[in-house]
C-alpha cells in the first residue's frame, strides 16, 4: 500500500497522531501515491468524525459590489471603477435575496464584494444595521481580510478597529477569502493590490480575538510551489494553535478561463492530493469542506473519502466561480443526494458546526 520507507514511516507517524512538518508533508507531496493520500487522510477525518455523517450549509453568496480597485490576475469577476458593467447592490435587491433564502430554508449569506472606493467602513455599517434590523434571523458571514484592511485603510483606523465596529453593526463571522496562497511571493504575482500575508493572518487573529469564528481557504494551481503551498497550511495552522478561532479549510483549484492570468485547470488528482494533504498537516482543525462549486459533484463525493466531512454550501447564488466559466450547481435536495450516494448521512449545519436538524 505504501510506497517506500519514507512514505511508510511519515504514514505511521500521521497515524499515531503526531504532528507533521514541512519535510514530512514535502516527502507526501512528492512520493505518496493519490491511494496512499487518500487512505491516510479519510483514517484522520474518521479519527476527528467517527460517524459516517457529512454537513453542509444553505446559504448565498451576495456580492454586494463587483467594482474593485485590485485588478487580481486570477479574478474574471471584477470590473474596475469607471467600467462598464460595474454595479453596486441596492437594499432592495438585497432584501430580496435575503428573503429567497429564507424561503429556500438558508439562514445564512456570504457577503463580499470589490474594493470600491465609493464603499468604505460607513458604508458597510448601515448595510449591516439594515439585515440586523429588517432580518434578524439571519446570520451575516461577511467581508474577507483584504476587504477588512481596504476599509482600515480607506478609514484610516486599525483592522482590529474595523472588526470591532462590524461586529457592532452585525457581522457574524468572516469568511477565509482573499487567503490566496500565503506567500508574499506568490501575492505579489498574482494580486499585488491586496494585503500581504502577514496582514490576512492578523485580520483573522484580531476576528478570533474579538469573539469571531472565520473559515480559512487556499486558492491553488497557478504560480505557486508545493513548498508555499505547505507553507500556507503550516501558517494557518500556528494561527489555530494561537487562537483556535477557526471553524474549517476550504482549499480550491484556480479556474483560469477568461482571467489575466490564465494557465491550465487544476485536475481532479491534483485536488485530491491537496486536500489530503491538508488534512493530515491541518491536525488542529476539525472541518475540511469539499469544493463541488469549483471541481463538480462527483469529485466533491470523492472528496470525502479523501479526508473532507463537510459539503460546504448548497450555494443559491455564486458569481465569482461562474465569471471564470464553472457553473456546477445544486440545491439541497441534490446535495443531499450527492451525500448519500457517496455512502454518508447528510446533516444540514450553521456556521459554527452545530447541527440544525435531528441527529
Amino acid at each position: 500500500m505504501f510506497d517506500d520507507e519514507a512514505v511508510l514511516a511519515i504514514a505511521r507517524k500521521a497515524e499515531s497522531g503526531k504532528r507533521l512538518e514541512l519535510e514530512d508533508a514535502m516527502t507526501l507531496a512528492a512520493s505518496a501515491s493519490l491511494a496512499t493520500l487518500g487512505s491516510l487522510a479519510h483514517r484522520v477525518r474518521m479519527a476527528k468524525h467517527p460517524a459516517m455523517a457529512v454537513t453542509y450549509v444553505v446559504d448565498r453568496n451576495v456580492n454586494s459590489t463587483n467594482i474593485c480597485e485590485c485588478g487580481c490576475r486570477f479574478c474574471a469577476f471584477f470590473k474596475a471603477p469607471g467600467q462598464a458593467g460595474g454595479y453596486v447592490l441596492s437594499r432592495e435587491e438585497l432584501g430580496r435575496k435575503i428573503e429567497e433564502t429564507l424561503a429556500l430554508g438558508g439562514r445564512q449569506i456570504l457577503l463580499q464584494g470589490g474594493h470600491n472606493p465609493d464603499m468604505g467602513l460607513e458604508y458597510y455599517e448601515g448595510l449591516l444595521t439594515f439585515v440586523r434590523e429588517t432580518y434578524p434571523d439571519i446570520h451575516v458571514h461577511g467581508f474577507s481580510p483584504p476587504e477588512i484592511m481596504y476599509f482600515s485603510g480607506l478609514a484610516g483606523i486599525h483592522h482590529s478597529e474595523v472588526i470591532r465596529r462590524l461586529r457592532a453593526a452585525g457581522l457574524a463571522s468572516i469568511p477565509g477569502g482573499g487567503a490566496e496562497i500565503l506567500s508574499d511571493r506568490v501575492r505579489k504575482a498574482v494580486a499585488p493590490a491586496k494585503c500581504l500575508s502577514a496582514e490576512w493572518l492578523d485580520v483573522m487573529r484580531q476576528a478570533h480575538l474579538q469573539g469571531l469564528r472565520t473559515t480559512a481557504t487556499m486558492m491553488f494551481g497557478h504560480v505557486e510551489t508545493w513548498e508555499e503551498r505547505i507553507g500556507h497550511l503550516l501558517a494557518l495552522r500556528e494561527l489555530q494553535d494561537e487562537t483556535r478561532g477557526f471553524t474549517a479549510f476550504i482549499p480550491w483549484g484556480f479556474q483560469p478561463d477568461n482571467t489575466a492570468l490564465g494557465g491550465k485547470k487544476c485536475s481532479p488528482q491534483e485536488y485530491l492530493r491537496v486536500l489530503s494533504i491538508s488534512r493530515l498537516v491541518l491536525d488542529n482543525f476539525q472541518n475540511l469542506q469539499a469544493s463541488w462549486v469549483t471541481m463538480g459533484r462527483e469529485i466533491a463525493q470523492a472528496s470525502l473519502w479523501y479526508g473532507a466531512n463537510d459539503f460546504g454550501s448548497t450555494m443559491i447564488e455564486e458569481n465569482v466561480v461562474a465569471a471564470a466559466g464553472v457553473r456546477f450547481r445544486m440545491d439541497e435536495p441534490g446535495v443531499r443526494q450527492a451525500i448519500g450516494a457517496a455512502g454518508f448521512t447528510p446533516r444540514r449545519r450553521a456556521m459554527d458546526y452545530t447541527i440544525v436538524e435531528p441527529l
